[in-house]
């Protein structure tokens, strides 16, 4: 059914779930290229992200220039991880066109982790001050508000990753 053996890795997750550490273990499998938003965003608008609608103005121009670019590549037989958010309905159907344009197969890996354990995880990531953003707990909130996990109605083969 598929031309090749490229596969699209998509990962969901609240903060600090532990998307960016499973991309990074998915990324180092051969032909596998990861892209990460979290440094695309802070390279390409350093100092603009400030606020939650900051953050969803500029994903949205990202993912709008990112989609064709991914579907290349994953036409070309390049396996990625992409390690943009698939919290949404709406940011798993930007995935879906992604993996329908390729022709490819895809996992949705699903990192159901507790909100206690992410806040956690959070606050150790903030005092690290080794990631690109800081969270606060108010954000985190707003930005746990809007998460959906994902169905099995949405048509994603989903990988159930649990602590």
């Amino acid at each position: 059914m598929f031309p090749h053996d490229a596969v699209l890795h998509l990962l969901c997750g609240k903060i600090a779930a532990g998307k960016s550490t499973l991309a990074v273990e998915l990324g180092a499998q051969p032909r596998t290229v990861t892209v990460a938003e979290d440094d695309w965003l802070s390279g390409l608008y350093p100092g603009e992200i400030g606020t939650v609608a900051d953050y969803g103005r500029c994903s949205a121009r990202l993912r709008g220039v990112m989609a064709p670019h991914l579907a290349a590549l994953l036409r070309a037989g390049l396996s990625v991880v992409l390690d943009f958010p698939a919290n949404t309905p709406a940011n798993r159907a930007w995935m879906r066109r992604i993996v329908e344009e390729a022709g490819v197969t895809h996992q949705l890996h699903y990192l159901d982790v507790p909100d206690e354990v992410c806040r956690a995880r959070l606050h150790a990531r903030n005092a690290r001050g080794d990631h690109a953003y800081t969270v606060t707990d108010a954000e985190f909130d707003i930005i746990t508000s809007h998460f959906v996990a994902p169905s099995h109605d949405e048509g994603f083969t989903i990988m159930i990753h649990r602590p």
